[in-house]
């Protein structure tokens, strides 16, 4: 039973991220806590793991400890006024959707050229 409100309580914090974001645009938000945010959605946007997916049981940390502990540590460094703000503004989910693939499609290619970097690098 544990496990299964772990789970429940990363899937609300990843509800999170679209309100992040709204947060990392907001005038009021602190410049520390905007580095955090893009970090944070970079990295729950990432097609690429810390800990890849397909190590039995750690493959999943990420999942469940790493984003839900950098949106929880995000959501600590925006100003409640902010973030009460962001939170209030109607989301528009397909919208959400379409900046998130948008976004991860850019990670995704910006992830393949630093391959293709480093394979050029190796290679000679």
């Amino acid at each position: 039973m544990k496990l299964e409100n772990l789970k429940k309580r990363a899937e609300d914090l990843k509800n999170n991220l679209y309100v992040l974001y709204l947060a990392y645009r907001h005038p009021k938000t602190p410049i520390y806590a905007k580095l955090w945010a893009v970090l944070v959605i970079a990295y729950a946007l990432s097609p690429i793991d810390l800990i890849p997916d397909f190590l039995p049981v750690l493959g999943y940390l990420d999942d469940l400890i790493l984003i839900p502990a950098g949106i929880t540590i995000a959501i600590k460094l925006v100003p409640k006024e902010v973030w009460n703000e962001c939170k209030e503004k109607e989301v528009d989910l397909k919208e959400a959707k379409k900046k998130g693939i948008v976004a991860g499609v850019i990670i995704g290619l910006i992830w393949a050229y630093a391959l293709y970097l480093i394979i050029k690098f190796l290679l000679g």
